[in-house]
Parts: structure tokens; sequence; C-alpha cells
């Protein structure tokens, strides 16, 4: 049947169409709302039922109430990988809003695929490298059933039910990890925005999420890396009596992720055109993003997942305070950060003057960074202090590599490489003195980590400079040479993609996946035309 289309029939549909999205909108809004409520309640409860006193001597558990906490453990575990998964919708709109237009299909293709490739290769060889027993520099297995001989972890075969004495499915651990290796993958490729070809982008990306991330990773939270076993007997220097703490990655995770992306920038070389201010103060310095409004609500999609990111990574859902206070520390230190980028932005520089908003979502993306190591160590006052200085770094960093010719559409090196080496630092600094370590059913503050500031002295410091150093030149050295050898390549599978594929009408988007991010809409009826010709329907 066919029905004329009026302007009042019309706009009645979607008049109701906007009712209908609002309700149901505000059903799983409230429905999210409802099951976050009740997380929350069991954090609350559940503790007080079975207690927290984690490694006290005398505290028994029966079978019911161990199998319980582990339960709990782990769906908190999940939630927090979730989370963290979540972050990729956050960082592939922060990207393709920073971009410009003719480079962003493809930098949104670069991170989906990487997700894609990520979770194939973490799988296949990344999480046994990582989280394997094996040695100082890289696992592979665990122990087998006579107790002496590591089997290999390969494929997730050979693996324990639970993951060392977490009590948590050792699957469980894996999709968490999963998320983080992801992130790291995902920093890469805002630094090597609009040259890169996609073919380059699956080899590096493949040297990166199957070998470097987690084989240096293992150097820090592998079961026997040697940076996490560093200050003991036995073990990498001994007599420091310290070793290398990073609670949630501001090293493992961003300083890595970081390193590698000023690597592929310095391999690469600018974008074509690229002018910098050194070069013409008029003319010269970042390019605009195409779409701001994109940029900034993905950067709030990624302060949300840092919920996760960060609380999540006690394992423990019976960790109440701990869990509190890494949620008010990873919130303090984004305030202050984005709020000190703001400033330092209109105080200094081109936009002395203007409140700018990419330092500032930079800003508070930079303190989430920094707080990622210290988050579970420091206090509020610690959390607010090392936030504000995380955007000063961020601010001074952009401008450092503009001065260097170095091209980051993203400012990725700054937020995640020099932030996440400051963050490592601060822990020596601002390590409060009043709390240890988190475990399956609570807090153990027997040892207390104290820094620099609270009277703790050198020694924590020490150690978290020996440990964010070495693998910050590890990687930066590695990757580097990956990134030259793949560039040395012939077309297509050069990292740097052929000039007329960079400079072509469409640029990126069209060479590469023949379709722009916004396609000519020249054929589409109008609603206006709708009106006019009063244009009839099929009902």
């Amino acid at each position: 049947m066919k029905q004329k289309l009026t302007k009042e029939g019309l706009l009645s549909s979607v008049r109701q169409l906007t009712r209908e999205k609002w309700q149901l909108g505000a059903t799983i809004f409230a429905g999210k709302m409802i099951g976050l409520g009740l997380i929350i309640m069991a954090m609350m409860i559940l503790p007080g039922i079975f207690g927290t006193k984690a490694h006290a001597a005398a505290e028994v558990y029966t079978a019911h109430e161990t199998s319980l906490i582990n339960t709990v453990n782990t769906v908190w575990t999940l939630v927090a990988a979730f989370l963290v998964f979540g972050m990729q919708a956050g960082f592939v709109m922060l990207e393709a809003g920073f971009a410009r237009k003719r480079e962003t299909v493809n930098v949104l293709m670069e991170c989906v695929f990487d997700t894609c490739l990520c979770g194939i290769l973490f799988y296949a060889v990344g999480y046994a490298f990582m989280f394997g027993h094996g040695n100082g520099f890289i696992g592979w297995g665990g122990l087998g059933s006579d107790g002496k001989t590591i089997t290999n972890w390969f494929f997730l075969q050979n693996t324990p039910a639970t993951y060392e004495a977490t009590g948590i499915p050792l699957l469980a651990h894996w999709i968490f990890q999963y998320a983080f290796a992801d992130t790291c993958s995902t920093i890469v490729s805002g630094a090597m925005i609009g040259r890169t070809s996609f073919r380059g982008d699956i080899l590096y990306s493949i040297g990166i999420t199957g070998f470097i991330y987690p084989i240096i990773g293992h150097w820090a939270w592998g079961p026997d890396g040697f940076l996490a076993l560093m200050g003991t007997a036995g073990n990498f220097l001994p007599g420091l009596g310290q070793g290398f703490r990073d609670f949630a990655g501001s090293t493992v995770v961003h300083t890595i992720g970081g390193m590698a992306s000023l690597a592929g920038a310095i391999v690469l070389g600018p974008r074509l055109g690229r002018i910098f201010a050194r070069d013409d103060k008029a003319k010269g310095g970042l390019p605009p993003g195409h779409n701001l409004l994109v940029a900034a609500v993905g950067g709030f999609i990624l302060w949300f997942g840092w919920y996760g990111f960060n609380p999540g990574s006690t394992l423990s859902a019976m960790d109440g305070q701990g869990i509190g206070r890494v949620a008010a520390n990873t919130t303090l230190a984004a305030c202050s950060a984005g709020f000190t980028a703001m400033l330092a932005a209109l105080w200094w520089g081109p936009t002395k003057g203007k409140f700018d908003l990419a330092f500032t979502v930079n800003g508070f993306l930079a303190g989430l960074v920094a707080i990622t190591c210290p988050c579970y160590w420091v206090s509020p006052l610690g959390a607010l202090l090392l936030g504000g200085v995380a955007g000063f770094i961020v601010f001074a960093g952009v401008y450092i590599f503009e001065w260097f010719r170095i091209d980051d559409p993203v400012g990725a090196v700054s937020v995640h490489g020099l932030n996440g080496i400051w963050g490592t630092l601060s822990l020596g600094l601002f390590a409060s003195g009043q709390y240890g370590a988190t475990g399956p059913t609570g807090a153990d503050n027997s040892a207390p980590v104290t820094g620099l500031f609270y009277g703790g002295g050198t020694h924590v410091l020490a150690a978290q400079a020996i440990g964010t150093f070495t693998i910050a030149i590890a990687v930066f050295v590695v990757t580097f040479i990956m990134m030259f050898v793949i560039n040395k390549l012939p077309n297509p599978w050069r990292l740097r993609v052929e000039e007329h594929g960079e400079v072509g009408v469409g640029g990126l988007d069209v060479f590469d996946h023949g379709i722009e991010v916004y396609p000519p809409q020249d054929e589409d009826v109008s609603l206006s035309g709708l009106f006019e010709t009063g244009a009839k329907v099929t009902a």
C-alpha cells in the first residue's frame, strides 16, 4: 500500500522514534546501573562476611568459603576485563577524532584489526611468554605433574585450573590480561597515523603483540621475571632489597606502548606536508583533528574503562578498602592532570590565552597513565599531586617532540611514554607507607611501601628507576630495529605507504580501504526534498 508522506506525519514519526530511543536508552542505562549497584553491594557485604585478614596465619577458611571467595573474585576480575576491553571504543574515537579526515578509516581499521590479531597471538604464544614460568627473561609454561618439568602453555595447553595463588580460573586471568595487551598494541597506532601502510601495520603488530609486549612484560609481571624478583637473595641486584613494582601497568602497558610509538614515528618520519613550528612559526604546528567531539567522547570512555584497569588489578573483590582507594586515586590524578594541562596551554606556547580542548583531554589521560603504577600505594593527596605533574609533562612533551620534528598526531609518546615513566618513578616519591600488598582474601599491610617524601629513603625510587628505564630502553631499541627492517621491505609490505597512497585523492582511506569515512551523500533524498515534492513511500 502506498500513502503520501506529509510533513506533519513525518515529524510525528520522528518524534515517536525519538521517544522510543530515549525509552530504550533509559531502560538500558537503568539496567546497567542496577547491575553495577549489585556488584558494589557484593563488594561491600562479602568482605565483611568472610573477613579481610588475607595473610594472617590463624585465618582458616572452609572449602565452601574459599569457593565463594574465588567465585566473587572471578566475577570482579571479569567485570574489570570487560571495562578494560571497552576502552577500545575510546581508543578508536580518540585516535579518529585527532586524525585528519583522509586517514580516519585507516586508523579505525588498524585498531579493529589489532584487537582481533592480539586475541589470537595472546592465545597462541603471548600469555605463555608473559605469565608462564621459565627464566628471568621469558616464560613458556608451568610445572608438570611431576613437580619438576616445565610444560609449555602455548595455545593455552597444559595450563592449571587457576592462575598461581589467586584462586581465579586461568582463562579468566587470560581474558583480563588480553585486554591489557590489546591496550598496549592500540597505543602504537596513534603515533603512526596517516603514513603507515596497512600491510606494514600487520607486520609490526605481530611483532609487538606476539613477542615484544609479552616477553618484556614478563620481566616485571612474570612469576620469575628478573625485575619482579629483583632485590631478593639469588636474583638480580640482591643488595637493593626492593623489587620493581607496577601495580596496573604504567610501565608494562603504557611505557612499552609509548616507546614503541616513538620508535615507529621516528622510522616513518612525518606525514607529507607536515610543517613544524620550528620551521615556520606562522604555519607550523600539529594539524588539528578533524572531529574534536569524537575525540573528547573517546577520552571519557577511556577514563571510564580505567576503573577496570586500575581497581581490577587487585584481582580481588575482597580487598574493598584497596579497590575504593585505587578508584579514588585514579579519579583525582585524572582531574588534577586535566586541570594543569589546561593551565599550561593557557599560559604558554602557541595556545597561550586559550583554553585548549585537545591538551585538556590528553592531560587527564596523562594523569590516568601516571597513577596506574602507584594507585594502590599512594594517598589521595599523593594522587592529586603526581597527577598535576603529569599534566605539565604531557604539555611539555608534545612541544619537545614537535621541536625534534617527530610527528605524533595524538600525542601518544607524551601521554603514554613519558607519563608511564613518570608514574612509575612517582611511586618511589609518593608511596605513603600505609599499604602493602593485595591478595585473594584482602589486604596485607604488614610490609608497607614507603617513598622518599614519607621518610622511606631512595631504595624504592632506585628500584623503580632501574625497572622503568630498563624496559623503556629495551623496547625502544628492539622496536626501532623491527620497524627499520619492515620499512626496508618492498611495497606493499613496506612500513611507509607509497607517496601517492598518502597524498592521493581520499588519502590512505581510499588507497588502502576503498572508502572515505564520510562518503558523499549526493544521491540521498533530503527531508526538505520530501516535503517539497510530496514523495510517496511504500507502507
